[in-house]
């Protein structure tokens, strides 16, 4: 569908506009006097979001991220689904699964009474996907922008077999500088260490970051706050459908060896993941749907 078409179907003046962005994929632009938002169809992600009272982007958004076919784009809300992490079978199949590198289809957009906008993108199993994943389903994201960020994304298994997902909105939050913050929330929380060989610890105190940082927490609570002193906010992170949740920060080596990072970008980025990872596997019924959500917002003293 051409920019011209999506404008004419799904735009609404003076809140929500079609744009052909980076690599040609087509943007949707928010700004409805409560926040500034950027989505791409491609990969239904969001890019940016940023409250009217807000001077600084709440993502984190890489200057070097890849917009082309095939890639996934570094920054915002990449959705992983229908697994989280490797291929859970080990048959090569992509890293954090299929949908966060094609095309999604615009399903919606709409104005609620309180001024919120809201688009929901959605993808359907074909011939392809079925060849890697061999379930019948319909999925969709529904992105509400107000003074707030709401993100859902919703499974619906139309076949006649349950099957098992794992999934994350593997968010990366923009901060003013890594060595001044700290994630609250998870304090006396078991977790699986990535970065030391998946060793299961028990989290002391907030999370900071002085090294690597690639941690699973398990049995989390629906609640979990980003407090970046540099830029004297605090992220809010509510959560439903969920009860693991991770934090990666990649730190020096593993931020030079990526070339959709730059050298220094971990400083400014950490990811507070909303996950069903690890054991939090969800099973969803034949004919049968689940929803997993979060709610992003700032404060402020």
């Amino acid at each position: 569908m051409s920019i011209d078409q999506l404008n004419t179907d799904y735009g609404i003046p003076g809140h929500l506009t079609f744009a052909a962005g980076n690599g040609g994929f087509p943007m949707i632009h928010i700004d409805n006097g409560q926040a500034k938002a950027l989505i791409s169809v491609y990969s239904g992600q969001v890019l940016s979001f940023q409250p009217a009272t807000e001077t600084a982007d709440v993502m984190f958004l890489s200057d070097k991220a890849y917009y082309a076919e095939g890639k996934a784009i570094k920054g915002g809300v990449p959705i992983c689904w229908p697994w989280f992490g490797p291929d859970p079978e080990g048959l090569g199949r992509p890293a954090h699964g299929f949908v966060r590198n094609r095309l999604w289809n615009v399903v919606a957009t709409s104005t609620t009474p309180e001024g919120a906008t809201q688009v929901i993108l959605g993808l359907k199993d074909t011939d392809e996907t079925r060849a890697m994943w061999p379930q019948i389903f319909e999925l969709a994201i529904a992105i509400t922008v107000s003074t707030t960020l709401t993100v859902e994304l919703i499974t619906r298994n139309l076949g006649d077999k349950a099957f098992p997902l794992s999934q994350a909105f593997h968010t990366y939050f923009q901060v003013g500088d890594i060595n001044r913050v700290q994630v609250l929330g998870l304090e006396n929380t078991q977790y699986l260490d990535k970065a030391d060989g998946g060793v299961e610890k028990t989290q002391v105190g907030g999370v900071v970051a002085t090294g690597e940082v690639d941690r699973i927490y398990l049995d989390v609570t629906n609640e979990l706050v980003i407090d970046d002193s540099s830029l004297n906010r605090r992220i809010r992170i509510k959560s439903s459908g969920s009860k693991s949740a991770v934090v990666w920060n990649p730190w020096v080596t593993i931020s030079a060896n990526m070339a959709d990072l730059d050298d220094s970008d971990y400083q400014r980025l950490i990811c507070v993941e909303t996950t069903n990872a690890a054991t939090d596997i969800v099973e969803v019924p034949a004919q049968g749907e689940f929803r997993l959500a979060a709610i992003y917002s700032v404060e402020r003293d």
